[in-house]
C-alpha cells in the first residue's frame, strides 16, 4: 500500500487540502496528515462547517506538527510522495531556506533530500519577488509547483469545480487517476 503525506498549512485554500484528503480515501493509500498550527484557525474562516476533528479523521494517521520525531520526519519512512496543500508563503519561505521548525517543513525537506515527489500548492496572490524566487529555488531543488490557478476551459459552474480541477492536477502528479475534473480534449 502506498503512503502519501499531506501537509495543510494556514494559507487561504483549506478546501483544497480537505478535498485531496477526501479523494485519496478512494484509493489504496495510507494517508499521513500533518498541519501547521494556523491551519485549524483558517478552517474556522474558510471551512464548510465541519469540525477540525472531522477533517483530521479523513487521514489514516495524524501527526502533531510539533513532533519532529514522528515517522514522516525520517527518510527511512517509505512515503511515495507529499503534497502541501495549501502551502502558505511562510511555509514556502521556510522550505526555500531549509528551515524545518515544524513537521510540515521537516517532512517536506525530507521528501526533497530523498528525491521523492514534493508537490506544493501555493495560494498567495499577488506573488511578490520573494515568493517567486522561493518557488524557483524549490523548483530547482525538485519540488513540483502547482499554484492554485483553476482552469476555465472546462466551464466550471461551481466553486467545487475549481477546487476539483486543482486537486485533480495534484492527484495526477501523485500518480492517481481520478475523474473529478474535465480534461482538455483539444480542438478539431
Amino acid at each position: 500500500m502506498d503512503r502519501i503525506v499531506v501537509g495543510i498549512t494556514g494559507a487561504s485554500g483549506i478546501p483544497y487540502g480537505i478535498r485531496l484528503l477526501e479523494i485519496l480515501k478512494e484509493f489504496d493509500v495510507e494517508i499521513h496528515l500533518t498541519c501547521s498550527d494556523s491551519a485549524s484557525l483558517v478552517n474556522k474562516h474558510e471551512g464548510d462547517g465541519r469540525s477540525w476533528k472531522d477533517i483530521l479523521s479523513l487521514a489514516d494517521v495524524v501527526h502533531d506538527s510539533k513532533n519532529l520525531a514522528a515517522s514522516i520526519s525520517s527518510g527511512s519512512f517509505k512515503a511515495k510522495a507529499m503534497a502541501v496543500i495549501p502551502c502558505s508563503g511562510t511555509t514556502l519561505g521556510k522550505l526555500a531556506a531549509g528551515i524545518s521548525d515544524n513537521l510540515v517543513t521537516r517532512s517536506a525537506l525530507v521528501m526533497l533530500k530523498e528525491n521523492r515527489p514534493l508537490i506544493l500548492v501555493p495560494r498567495e496572490t499577488p506573488l511578490n519577488t520573494i515568493y517567486i524566487e522561493n518557488m524557483l529555488k524549490l523548483s530547482k531543488a525538485g519540488a513540483l509547483m502547482v499554484p492554485a490557478s483553476p482552469a476555465f476551459y472546462n466551464k466550471p459552474k461551481t466553486l467545487d469545480d475549481n477546487i476539483n480541477f486543482i486537486v485533480g492536477r495534484v492527484l495526477d502528479l501523485l500518480g492517481y487517476d481520478s475523474d473529478i475534473f474535465s480534461r482538455w480534449e483539444g480542438t478539431e
